[in-house]
């Protein structure tokens, strides 16, 4: 499934930018976010593996995504896979909603005070394989096809992605080696969950880059604000980034950066979008454009065309 490629052009504008404003709406992905393009790959792996059981841990659009291709899979297939779904018991209402819609006889949603524990006992225990796209390198397959997507974009000088694990950002910057492009990777996490920018920001040489223009220390970068319990962009969660040294490793090679954003910028870039755009962007969806103004503002230089992912719910 190839997800839309738009020009907000009034937005760029109203930004500043000198150089064309890409949106991947992968919001507009069948089955619901980014989060579509990996876990089919890693189902169908281990379907073709003898798996028929499945068990996820996810704060919604994972498993939204996970649900809806099973069930597309049921549907079409004689021998049936059963998934099992443990959400947190302070699940948004609108995300629990929207998974109670792909409950069926295979599909059994759980709210547990531990849903991650519960998803690896099951794993553990032998009673289903555990969907993990945080450590599992068959996600990072699904965003090098977004990367091939997004090739089609000529120059295209950087990339903004809303990050938790970092998968989308890890597959991304392999997809684009495959295919030797060398665009600027952004990560945008949150004042609640920020670990691999905190890990960009021990390194100068990512603020040495010859990509940007004037002299920016840490003090100067928004990102570096104090940890928050809660953002309203409540799908970046992973504070113990397994993927952090390697998508580390990755983010600076390409010259890119990490930025954070705090619920003020989200709810402020939602209403500019909505009023440049008619776009009603999520809150996690709304990271991306955060990051870039945050990048714009420090006079990051840009090459040519910015593609901020619109990841979904």
């Amino acid at each position: 499934m190839i997800t839309p490629q738009t020009k907000p052009q009034k937005l760029a504008k109203t930004l500043g930018l000198a150089v064309p404003l890409y949106f991947k709406r992968e919001d507009l992905h069948p089955l619901g976010s980014h989060k579509g393009r990996s876990l089919p790959i890693m189902i169908d792996t281990y379907v073709k593996q003898g798996q028929v059981n499945f068990v996820i841990s996810s704060s919604g659009n994972a498993a939204l995504a996970t649900g809806l291709y099973i069930k597309k899979y049921n549907q079409k297939h004689k021998n049936k896979l059963s998934l099992q779904i443990f959400v947190g018991e302070k699940i948004d209402k609108n995300k629990l909603g929207l998974l109670k819609k792909v409950m069926s006889k295979n599909i059994t949603i759980t709210q547990t005070k531990n849903p991650k524990q519960s998803a690896f006992q099951m794993d553990k225990s032998g009673q289903a394989k555990i969907l993990r796209q945080s450590t599992d390198d068959l996600a990072l397959l699904g965003y090098e096809q977004l990367a091939l997507e997004l090739s089609k974009i000529k120059n295209l000088s950087a990339v903004f992605i809303p990050t938790s694990s970092g998968t989308t950002a890890q597959g991304l910057y392999n997809g684009f080696k495959k295919l030797k492009l060398t665009p600027q990777i952004h990560i945008v996490q949150t004042t609640a969950c920020h670990p691999i920018t905190d890990a960009l920001s021990l390194s100068s040489s990512c603020l040495s880059s010859s990509r940007m223009r004037g002299s920016i220390n840490n003090s100067q970068i928004p990102a570096f604000a104090g940890m928050t319990k809660i953002s309203l962009a409540g799908a970046i969660v992973d504070n113990v980034a397994h993927r952090k040294e390697m998508v580390v490793a990755d983010i600076k090679s390409s010259r890119g950066f990490g930025w954070v954003a705090d619920d003020t910028q989200i709810k402020d870039i939602i209403k500019l979008v909505y009023k440049t755009e008619k776009i009603k962007l999520s809150s996690n969806s709304a990271l991306s454009i955060v990051g870039l103004q945050q990048a714009t503002k420090q006079n990051w230089k840009f090459t040519g065309p910015i593609v901020c992912l619109i990841t979904g719910e």
